[in-house]
């Protein structure tokens, strides 16, 4: 369960960081509805239908679960600390996920949309960096080819310079 007793303007969320099933974004964003909040940004990581050239059938995501569980807490924790959230919460499926299915979800409140918007982009952009968490994609082709969540080295220019930290 995402808590958030380290830092106590931020409102507990009672959600696990992974899921095997479907991530239900009305009842995700029901949990982080906030009167203080004047700004919710909700970013859903969507499984494409294709990717290097290939018809994307579905993927399937492995993880470390207690590591990525109690990773990505300390990203969602860091963040509000950080920007000063009222709420914050991140979900990632693992198992198979079909196509046009949602994989992760984040959201972010706060008293204005800035810090909720930069909040957002860091909180997705650590997990996709940083958290066991692999994929498998499954073409319709019938092949299949392991692939890394994060591209930052695309953006960067750099293996080692992380989207977050290059965008200040």
């Amino acid at each position: 369960m995402m808590k958030s007793a380290l830092f106590p303007q931020v409102a507990e969320v009672d959600i696990t960081p992974l899921s095997a099933t479907d991530l239900d974004l009305v009842q995700l964003l029901s949990l982080a509805h906030d009167p203080k909040a004047g700004a919710v940004v909700l970013f859903s990581g969507e499984v494409r239908d294709h990717s290097t050239g290939k018809t994307v059938d579905y993927l399937d995501y492995e993880a470390h679960e207690s590591m990525a569980s109690k990773m990505i807490c300390s990203i969602v924790e860091d963040a509000a600390k950080r920007w000063h959230l009222t709420k914050a919460l991140a979900q990632h499926r693992t198992g198979k996920v079909m196509a046009g299915e949602s994989a992760v979800v984040v959201i972010t409140c706060s008293p204005h949309r800035k810090e909720a918007y930069a909040a957002n982009r860091y909180i997705i952009d650590r997990i996709k960096h940083e958290a066991p968490i692999w994929k498998c994609e499954y073409f319709t082709n019938g092949t299949k080819e392991w692939g890394g969540n994060c591209s930052c080295q695309k953006i960067t220019g750099d293996a080692n310079k992380h989207v977050y930290e290059f965008e200040g």
